[in-house]
């Protein structure tokens, strides 16, 4: 069965949409998509969701290296116990 759709307008400042959008856009949507993942949230949990940030400097560095690890198929440590060392390494500074 095919679903309908429909069309929501809405009315806001000028500078208030240049802004979010611009927020949108750090954080990889459109002002289309938020407000479907918007109410898309609000229909499944009955409630008004969490915030979505644009990330900090440090999850925009850590969101670029998981994707070029990815994008080389690699890992960053061999295994856990490489990695566990490093936390602990990073813990004792």
């Amino acid at each position: 069965m095919k679903k309908h759709s429909s069309m929501l307008h809405v009315r806001m400042d000028t500078e208030m949409k240049r802004k979010a959008t611009a927020a949108l856009g750090a954080m990889g949507l459109t002002a289309s998509e938020a407000v479907r993942l918007f109410f898309h949230r609000i229909a499944v949990d009955q409630a008004f969701p969490l915030e979505l940030k644009v990330p900090n400097a440090n999850t925009k560095r850590a969101m670029a290296e998981s994707e070029e690890m990815m994008r080389q198929g690699t890992a960053r440590f061999a295994g856990a116990d490489e990695l566990f060392a490093e936390l602990e390494e990073a813990g004792s500074r």
